[in-house]
C-alpha cells in the first residue's frame, strides 16, 4: 500500500496513485450482492439461465463491480497527516465490459484533480478504471471524489 502525505497531493495530480491487487469475482460474491441489495435480476443468479444468455454464464452486477473500488482503494493507497476523509461522490460512471463470475477484476487509481475547500478540505477527484483481467478494455471507469481533512 502506498502511503501519501495530505501535503503531497497537490503535486500528484495527473498521475497514477496505484493499482490494487487482483480480486476474484466469484458466484458467491454476486449471490451476496444480490441479497445485499435486492436486485436478483437472472443474469446475475440464475446461472442455468444465464448459460443461454449471450454471455454465457452469469455476470457481476455493475454496481457491485463499482463498489469494490471502496476495497480496492483502502488496498492501494492511504492519505496520511489527515483528521479524515469523507467519500463525496461521483462525476461519472461508465461500465465497458461485462464481469463474468469467476473472472478478477482490479483497479488503478490516477488523481485527476484537487480543488481547495473553504472547510481546509482537499476535494479530490480520482480516475479509478477496474480491469477485467484477460480482457481487452476496462470493466469499469469512474470518477470518484474523495474529500481529505488536515
Amino acid at each position: 500500500m502506498r502511503q501519501v502525505k495530505f501535503s503531497e497531493l497537490k503535486s500528484l495530480v495527473g498521475t497514477e496513485i496505484g493499482t490494487s491487487d487482483w480480486w476474484l469475482v466469484d458466484q458467491e460474491r454476486i449471490n451476496k450482492f444480490a441479497e445485499a441489495t435486492g436486485d436478483f435480476q437472472w443474469i446475475h443468479v440464475d446461472t442455468e439461465k444465464a448459460k443461454a444468455s449471450k454471455f454465457g454464464g452469469t455476470i457481476a452486477h455493475g454496481y457491485l463491480t463499482l463498489s469494490l473500488l471502496a476495497g480496492m482503494r483502502f488496498q492501494t493507497f492511504e492519505v496520511s497527516e489527515t483528521s479524515m476523509g469523507v467519500n463525496y461522490g461521483m462525476n461519472k460512471v461508465r461500465f465497458l465490459t461485462p464481469v463474468p463470475a469467476g473472472s478478477r477484476v482490479r483497479a488503478k487509481y490516477e488523481l485527476t484533480n484537487i480543488n481547495e475547500r473553504k472547510d481546509g478540505g482537499y476535494e479530490c477527484t480520482f480516475t479509478a478504471t477496474v480491469e477485467l483481467e484477460g480482457a481487452p478494455k476496462p470493466a469499469c471507469v469512474a470518477e470518484t471524489i474523495t474529500v481529505y481533512y488536515p
